[in-house]
């Protein structure tokens, strides 16, 4: 892959992993009506992609970008498909020696599945709430921290990575400090806080954001919900334009920001490159580096130094916590319109698609969604190859003719449209020739 632009020595991509994530789409289907989604407005109509063929891009993505790589089991919202084949696809991918996430607006994420994909081998649960789901009796975005609570409850005490997804637009632009709030008071569960910069990259009705809504826009209000400068820019993951990263210490309900020595930061980040982390473990974590540092004797004194610097700043709220430290990331993510893709970004892209013809950019495949969702796939059938058929879910012996499907009633762009045209909803095949 090429890299292009001024990157610093803080870059992780290429070193510390050789993409940053990798979604699989397991169901197109959604139980919400977001204002902002990325889905099609075909989605509603296509059908879950057949569980062989889910393994199939699963051992695509083991081949492309090697072990520990961190796979999104997402959608629509992955909780729709059937229960056990969920549970297969989780153990699939853990015994494929990567880390399985569930992405889900949690709705139907109940604790006793969460402890059944916790055994199957899930890593990462990270729940997507904000007001553009227009969820009922929520009109304000601190008043989700009550949705919020209930799915950390959920999780709490299991041994999963707690993430929480949050889309940023206009209306809950100014909420953000608190919602930031309330991570720092659950970061004894919360381990990460994604922020999404309004996009459009799909269905839906808002379109594109305010020209006030920027990554640094965005991080002035991080800092203000959690009282600290945080140090966005001491590392990159993938494209600057793309993601920002922050990563921060409480202790006493204060923040600290982790980065603040950006020179060490970087320099251990590089020479440490290596290692893997079991984030469902923190001792584990712990071991980790103590067996690293012992080897590295000369990082050991200058990570001594920064810990003690750190250690010292720190020392009133440790102390106030009795020892009580917990660690809270942020990330900043800004995705492209589909309408605005920037090549560059586009190619230094770490956030793919598992598509059938392979790793594609989020943003790309976003804007060219369909051409991959109504393609027909193959698959082989003991000597012969059959086509799936995404509209039908069924195997047929020719390839069928190209599929289109108008937007259907239950997305919020599809009503707009119907209402504009006064067209019913209905289903179109055109023959290819």
């Amino acid at each position: 892959m090429r890299h292009t632009g001024n990157w610093h020595a803080g870059q992780h991509m290429g070193r510390r992993w050789a993409v940053g994530c990798v979604a699989l789409e397991i169901t197109q289907r959604c139980n919400l009506d977001c204002t902002l989604c990325y889905l099609s407005d075909a989605a509603e109509a296509v059908k879950d992609i057949p569980l062989d063929e889910v393994f199939r891009r699963i051992d695509m993505i083991r081949a492309h970008y090697g072990p520990h790589t961190d796979v999104q089991i997402t959608g629509g919202d992955p909780t729709l498909r059937r229960r056990d084949e969920l549970v297969q696809i989780v153990r699939r991918v853990r015994e494929a020696g990567m880390r399985p996430a569930l992405f889900t607006n949690g709705i139907k994420a109940s604790r006793d599945l969460l402890e059944e994909l916790c055994d199957a081998g899930l890593i990462d649960v990270a729940f997507h709430v904000d007001l553009t789901q227009q969820r009922r009796g929520y009109a304000t975005e601190a008043a989700l921290n009550e949705v919020r609570a209930e799915y950390i409850a959920r999780a709490r005490g299991l041994q999963l990575s707690v993430l929480f997804n949050t889309t940023v637009f206009n209306d809950n632009f100014r909420e953000i400090p608190q919602v930031v709030a309330f991570f720092v008071a659950n970061s004894d569960v919360v381990r990460l806080a994604s922020f999404q910069l309004q996009a459009d990259t799909g269905r839906g009705v808002l379109g594109e954001r305010d020209f006030a809504i920027t990554q640094r826009s965005v991080a002035r209000q991080i800092h203000a919900g959690a009282n600290a400068d945080l140090s966005f820019d001491a590392t990159d993951a993938g494209h600057p334009g793309c993601n920002r990263y922050a990563l921060s210490f409480v202790a006493n309900g204060r923040v600290h920001d982790a980065f603040a020595d950006v020179d060490f930061i970087r320099d251990i980040l590089g020479k440490s490159a290596h290692l893997q982390f079991d984030r469902t473990s923190r001792r584990k974590v712990l071991r980790a580096w103590a067996v690293w540092a012992l080897a590295n004797p000369r990082m050991l004194g200058k990570g001594g130094a920064w810990l003690a610097r750190l250690a010292w700043r720190m020392k009133r709220d440790v102390f106030a916590s009795r020892g009580q430290v917990h660690k809270l990331s942020f990330f900043i993510h800004n995705f492209m319109d589909a309408c605005h893709l920037e090549p560059d970004r586009v190619d230094a892209c770490i956030f793919m698609v598992a598509t059938a013809d392979g790793p594609l950019s989020m943003c790309l495949h976003n804007a060219k969604r369909d051409q991959h969702l109504l393609q027909p796939i193959a698959m082989r059938q003991g000597e012969k190859i059959k086509f799936w058929n995404p509209l039908t879910g069924q195997l047929q012996e020719q390839k069928p003719a190209t599929l289109q499907v108008t937007p259907t009633r239950k997305t919020a762009r599809g009503r707009a449209k119907q209402a504009l045209t006064g067209r019913l909803v209905r289903l179109e095949i055109v023959d290819e020739k």
